[in-house]
């Protein structure tokens, strides 16, 4: 009987039953255009539509910090972006950013 619960727990782990799967939701990258960089301050400016997920309704233009500086050498001012933000330690961070094809 030990060997048939056994078996039967095996069985249960390795279909994924018993770890449920966990899907991933993906946030909409947000359009944006580069006005301003300061890499010593690690700061980006970027005019941007909406970012629902932070409560912004209206596009506006604003400085964010941005998670990893070398971030700031990807792009210049004047590139169109696609990028996320979120709070990190309480402020507003770019996350990823890229240029906009």
């Amino acid at each position: 009987m030990r060997k048939i619960a056994l078996v039967a727990a095996s069985i249960l782990v390795l279909s994924g039953a018993v770890l449920p799967r966990v899907a991933v939701a993906q946030s909409p990258l947000i359009n944006g255009q580069v006005t301003k960089i300061d890499e010593s301050a690690g700061k980006i400016t970027l005019k941007h539509g909406p970012i629902k997920k932070l409560d912004m309704n209206e596009g506006m233009t604003m400085v964010f910090r941005v998670q990893d500086p070398a971030m700031l050498k990807q792009v210049k001012v004047g590139d169109k972006v696609r990028f996320d933000a979120d709070r990190v330690n309480g402020q507003i961070t770019v996350t990823k950013i890229e240029k906009a094809k």
